[in-house]
């Protein structure tokens, strides 16, 4: 599979998600700039961390502007992939590709941490391959990853399985306890209507390589490339 890795101003996860698709996964990757219009023939585009134009307006709403999201929201029209990794999530909510948005955290403050993540649904590409039963161990890094919808398009989130992971703890019990940044419903994670868009707060690249002594974010990829 061909992965494009977006680069905007800001971004500081490129090369973390360019490292783990290409040298760990094995995959072809093209890094495309946000000033592109030309997705080289991409089949999964990423969307990776970081601070898109200094999240000077709010996180992602400036990137939405920028040239390449064009062709990236025709890309997913067409039912082409598309992944965005916390800065990315906003980014896809921002531009209308997922629903509802990405909020300050109840606590006023950016939290970097490990948290615990469970599946939520085995119906998509990115989860299908996952154990229902455990909880991954995966990082987050951010200011505004609260997630947030109108009542009735929560419902419906929710009456659609679109929802990709809970924040829970080790066990894989989801509570309150185990919310570090006030989700509503413990979302860390959700997907579009079609399952071809997916948008997650945690960083799965991070967790991806033996010499961090945590690969549970591998599996994550394992699932993209075995159900993509």
């Amino acid at each position: 599979m061909k992965f494009g890795v977006v680069t905007f101003p800001g971004s500081n996860c490129d090369e973390d998600m360019g490292y783990v698709l290409e040298t760990i996964m094995g995959q072809q990757v093209e890094h495309l700039w946000h000033k592109d219009t030309d997705l080289k023939g991409v089949d999964f585009i990423v969307l990776p961390g970081g601070f898109s134009y200094g999240d000077y307006l709010r996180s992602g709403a400036i990137a939405k502007l920028s040239p390449i999201m064009g062709e990236i929201v025709n890309h997913a029209a067409k039912g082409g992939y598309v992944m965005g990794i916390c800065n990315g999530f906003q980014i896809l909510t921002e531009s209308g590709l997922l629903e509802g948005a990405l909020l300050h955290n109840n606590n006023q403050r950016f939290i970097c941490k490990n948290v615990y993540l469970k599946p939520a649904t085995p119906n998509t590409a990115i989860t299908k391959g996952l154990d229902a039963n455990r909880a991954y161990k995966i990082p987050i890094a951010h200011g505004e990853g609260r997630f947030y919808a109108a009542e009735d398009t929560l419902k419906s989130i929710l009456d659609n399985d679109q929802v990709l992971f809970h924040y829970s703890d080790e066990g894989g019990t989801v509570s309150e306890a185990s919310n570090p940044n006030g989700s509503l419903h413990n979302i860390a994670g959700i997907c579009n209507r079609g399952r071809n868009v997916f948008g997650m707060m945690p960083h799965p690249e991070r967790a991806a390589d033996a010499a961090l002594a945590n690969e549970d974010g591998k599996r994550f990829f394992e699932s993209i490339l075995k159900f993509c």
